[in-house]
């Protein structure tokens, strides 16, 4: 089995450079599942229902979130009823949504889990603690369980990388908008990458416009970011390939594609 893990698309360039790239991977890499980060999908913050419909049209299979899950405030009328959809299952009890989904497909029970971290992000419950209780719910009912962990330190994702090595199948970092060259098997066996990267445009700064950004840095004033628009875009995605005869990762391989409208 095939499975790709898309990094944050970002925007209007990050959907349409998403479309142009997931039908020639899916072909070249004979992908099963496509799962994407869409935290950042519509207008570089948050979801809404009409980006959703696109994702998913383009072949998605579920898309996960972070910390801008809430940005659009149309999604309260729908992360309840679409499965597909998941946001970082560490939110207090009683957030909407869900923070997993569990599929079938070719005769395999998959689970894919979100979660958010706490290193410089907004105080929520503790990841670690939240993946424990999951997988004690569904590690005998799935053969491969992927995790989405939409964090900033990479010193925290590489910490959860070791605690469930061996336990998941997967364990991949979103968030940053930069990739790492860091994809790896861990010792017992759980694929890792601190972070996929972004879908998004190339010339801009994590897939917004420069300028904001610049003065923000130099003035410490508030600033209104925008997404960056321009003909050059970047593809950012890990594959896993599973061995069907053990159900463990044979190998991961990361995807870092430019191209021009």
């Amino acid at each position: 089995m095939n499975i790709m893990m898309i990094g944050d698309i970002c925007g209007q360039p990050g959907r349409r450079t998403a479309a142009h790239y997931i039908p020639l991977l899916k072909k070249k890499y004979n992908l099963d599942l496509i799962i994407a980060n869409g935290e950042n999908s519509a207008g570089g913050v948050g979801i809404t229902a009409n980006v959703l419909k696109e994702l998913l049209e383009m072949g998605i299979d579920c898309i996960t979130t972070g910390n801008h899950v809430w940005d659009k405030k149309e999604v309260f009328n729908f992360i309840d009823t679409e499965k597909r959809l998941i946001r970082p299952a560490n939110y207090p009890p009683g957030t909407p949504g869900k923070g997993y989904h569990i599929l079938s497909m070719n005769n395999y029970k998959i689970a894919v889990v979100n979660l958010l971290g706490r290193v410089f992000m907004p105080a929520i419950d503790c990841p670690f603690r939240t993946a424990d209780q999951i997988l004690s719910k569904i590690k005998d009912q799935c053969e491969i369980i992927i995790i989405d962990f939409h964090a900033e330190a990479t010193s925290e994702k590489l910490a959860l990388g070791y605690y469930l090595d061996g336990q998941v199948s997967c364990i991949v970092g979103t968030h940053t908008h930069i990739q790492t060259a860091d994809e790896r098997i861990l010792p017992e066996g759980t694929a890792f990458i601190s972070d996929i990267g972004m879908v998004g445009s190339w010339n801009s700064i994590l897939g917004v416009d420069k300028e904001p950004v610049i003065q923000k840095f130099l003035t410490g004033l508030p600033t209104k970011f925008t997404v960056a628009s321009g003909s050059e875009t970047i593809f950012c995605a890990v594959i896993i390939k599973i061995d069907p005869s053990t159900n463990k990762i044979s190998e991961i391989i990361r995807i870092q594609e430019n191209f021009k409208f």
